[in-house]
């Protein structure tokens, strides 16, 4: 593609409206702003599209959305489960509203009917939504965590999970095969609703998706009585969070919950955080003094599309709030829920778990610990779906919980993705359970570490934007790739991954074997001492990923192995 010539097609061309050629001449003497935004299509990738809302190609906008939903009416009217229909949804970020709408009319000009939100709700809610009301498919119309300036649109199949290959890779080929705008049909809303086809999910979906995490608390009358005392603060990041979370908390229990005021409203522009991130420290400032204030036990945020959960907690010994990693929030649910199912007799024989490859080893032991079966699949939720569809079919397995390191668990077999609205239930349910034994949630965390050990893990992002940075960031996966690496930061590489050639090699015997995932570009070192590194770029986001983990004695030991590991790690890639 030659981004002169199409960036003077937009501008010129009758297939655009006035609106988009206004904001693209407004750039004419910026080459540089043009090049980025027509260097490429904006990829319909795995995880569908998501990148910078504006006009131009590799942008967020209503022709590369529209083409995306063509590709995938056209996929869903060659599968002939038109009638089925597609539920969708949409979080608090600009744009959001009017790209779930144009979805759905361009869905409902093809013949398929829709059911979308009647206002913006969370990605679990809509999963759940899409197996509730037996759709063909779901769409929902969020960038997660990403800055502002960001919009995506994920595709979710009729098990309420994302694509996953080989539909994925179809749908794709359905996006592509695409090749004008004037490809995509159109229909009035009028017209839709007049046909049956435009169809609304009101407010009795958050009943029942509530109904069904309220009935997953597995100690009821401990949550009632403790939640009296209990003390929460919640922030929702401006997202779809609090459209439900404030109401379950409340029902099960939770009397003492405070929720930030000046991010408790949707608002695409997140005014208070520089990155509606609830990985980043930075995005709890308001919420940790508002925890200060009210001398909270716990402190807890979702992100705009609330499949993610943040956690501090109060440590009794030093006053001081305590922030939980992702593996910590979702390990510490897990050895809660799974101890308790053990205790009250209702942890399934044939029980599974499912981690990722990037997720902490501590997942292992704690299977182990409950025998529980235990399957590692490749990053990101949607191969944990495909798991559990897998399992639902064969009767192999029950499915009991799932996790991925960034700040994502699923707690039940409702939906088919992470879910931060049932995390946060979850945690406070621990937090009870703790206070009742004159315990904090800190004090739970550390009882895992005594029981297993210090399992600590870390990640480095290294950001390269741009059409040079996503060449920088090819080059050092090649670079990666090709080193011979016996050691890193004074540990010895056991095994060597590297997922994309599906290749396995024994660093002590030689040995040569294949990895068994799916094609993906990871590599990854299995080191001596329980510790592991590895390395992909983001699928989502211009950056490099770094993944470590290690186990230790204590805390403090832990802590200073990661940190060397870390060190180590970071010159392998960037030297």
């Amino acid at each position: 593609m030659n981004y002169l010539e199409e960036y003077k097609r937009w501008c010129e061309s009758p297939e655009f409206d006035e609106e988009t050629k206004k904001e693209l001449l407004a750039i004419q003497n910026n080459e540089t702003e043009i090049e980025d935004r027509f260097y490429q299509e904006l990829e319909f990738g795995t995880a569908g599209l998501r990148g910078i809302i504006g006009a131009g190609t590799n942008r967020m906008n209503r022709y590369t959305v529209g083409k995306a939903t063509q590709g995938l009416a056209n996929y869903i009217l060659a599968q002939g489960t038109q009638e089925k229909g597609v539920a969708i949804s949409y979080d608090s970020r600009k744009m959001s509203k009017e790209f779930s709408e144009q979805t759905a009319l361009i869905l409902n000009a093809n013949g398929i009917k829709t059911y979308i939100f009647e206002a913006l709700r969370p990605v679990p809610e809509l999963s759940f939504a899409v197996r509730e009301l037996k759709c063909t498919a779901g769409v929902m119309i969020t960038a997660s965590h990403n800055p502002p300036k960001y919009n995506g649109y994920k595709v979710y199949w009729d098990d309420g999970a994302q694509i996953v290959a080989p539909r994925d890779k179809d749908i794709i080929a359905q996006v592509k095969a695409v090749k004008s705008y004037s490809e995509i049909k159109t229909i009035s809303k009028a017209q839709a609703q007049e046909q049956g086809l435009f169809q609304t999910i009101d407010t009795k979906m958050d009943d029942k998706y509530l109904e069904t995490l309220k009935k997953l608390v597995l100690n009821p009358d401990v949550v009632k009585e403790q939640g009296k005392q209990l003390k929460v603060v919640y922030t929702p990041l401006h997202g779809t969070g609090n459209t439900i979370a404030e109401r379950l908390l409340k029902e099960i229990g939770i009397q003492n919950l405070y929720v930030v005021p000046e991010q408790k409203d949707p608002d695409g522009n997140f005014p208070t955080v520089d990155y509606p991130n609830p990985e980043d420290p930075k995005a709890f400032q308001l919420a940790l003094e508002l925890a200060e204030k009210v001398d909270a036990d716990v402190v807890l945020a979702t992100d705009p599309d609330a499949d993610r959960l943040g956690v501090f907690a109060k440590d009794s010994k030093t006053g001081e709030y305590l922030n939980y990693t992702g593996n910590m929030s979702a390990l510490l649910i897990a050895e809660y829920r799974i101890s308790q199912m053990q205790e009250k007799g209702i942890l399934p024989e044939n029980g599974m778990f499912i981690t990722t490859i990037v997720s902490s080893n501590l997942a292992f032991a704690i299977a182990k610990q409950y025998h529980l079966d235990i399957y590692e699949v490749l990053t990101g939720f949607k191969n944990i779906g495909a798991v559990m569809r897998e399992a639902e079919a064969t009767g192999k397995n029950k499915y009991v919980f799932g996790f991925e390191e960034s700040y994502g668990c699923l707690i039940g077999d409702y939906a088919r993705d992470k879910d931060g609205i049932a995390a946060v239930m979850a945690l406070c349910e621990v937090a009870c359970y703790a206070k009742a034994q004159g315990k904090t949630l800190w004090d739970a965390m550390i009882d895992v570490y005594e029981k297993y050990g210090y399992y600590k893990e870390g990640l480095v992002a290294i950001v390269r934007e741009g059409v040079q940075g996503a060449q920088e960031i090819q080059d050092m996966m090649a670079r990666t790739r090709k080193k011979e690496i016996t050691e890193i930061g004074g540990l010895k590489v056991l095994t060597f991954k590297d997922v994309n050639m599906d290749y396995v090699k024994n660093m002590q015997t030689g040995e040569i074997s294949k990895t068994g995932l799916p094609k993906s570009n990871v590599l990854y070192y299995e080191l001596e001492n329980n510790s592991w590194c590895c390395v992909r770029p983001s699928g989502t986001e211009p950056k490099i990923k770094i993944y470590m983990g290690i186990k230790g004695k204590t805390e403090q030991d832990a802590q200073e192995k990661l940190e060397k590991l870390k060190q180590a790690m970071e010159k392998v890639v960037t030297e």
